[in-house]
């Protein structure tokens, strides 16, 4: 079976997606945020997401400035990419900011990452989106996923995404929260 690429329209591959793209199907320039816990699915999700609409994606691991910078990254949600359409891509390896990248402002857009949803990024958005999962599933498989290089921050990590958490409750925050292995959906 084909599937047809129009939002709203889940035919094919992506059964998972229909609640979303129904959601969406209305909507002629969708700005989807997709906020979750480290290892939740977020990142995957965004990844399928993002072609079913025609969507940009800009994923937050690539404008985090280091592991301490989760608050960082999701100011410049709402002060680059929703605003100026734009964001800076942090170089990991250099430990510095790296280049520009431009976001057309006429096209649907895709935002996924740890601090993505906070109550100054929701206004611009036509979608919020909240990936649960309890945490030794999320460890599991964000170890599993980058190993070594992870393992070490773990814990640092995840005190910021508490501290996002309870600031900003980006559950509350979410027309759709999707939650557990099974992917159950809540809409608000």
């Amino acid at each position: 079976m084909a599937s047809d690429p129009r939002p709203g329209h889940a035919l094919g591959p992506e059964p998972e997606l229909a609640p979303i793209l129904n959601a969406l199907a209305n909507q002629t320039r969708p700005v989807v945020l997709v906020d979750g816990k480290s290892g939740s699915g977020k990142t995957e999700l965004a990844r399928r997401l993002a072609p079913a609409i025609g969507a940009q994606l800009v994923r937050l691991d690539d404008l985090y400035p280091g592991w301490d910078g989760l608050a960082a990254a999701s100011a410049m949600v709402s002060g680059e990419i929703l605003t100026r359409h734009r964001w800076r891509r942090w170089d990991w390896f250099a430990d510095a900011p790296a280049e520009w990248h431009e976001v057309d402002p006429t096209r649907p857009l895709v935002v996924e990452g740890s601090g993505a949803l906070t109550r100054a990024t929701r206004p611009a958005a036509t979608f919020g989106i909240w990936v649960d999962l309890h945490e030794p599933t999320r460890k599991r498989r964000a170890l599993a996923r980058d190993g070594a290089t992870y393992e070490p921050y773990w814990d640092r990590w995840a005190a910021q995404e508490r501290i996002h958490f309870e600031r900003e409750r980006p559950d509350l925050l979410a027309d759709l929260t999707i939650s557990g292995d099974s992917r159950d959906y809540c809409y608000r």
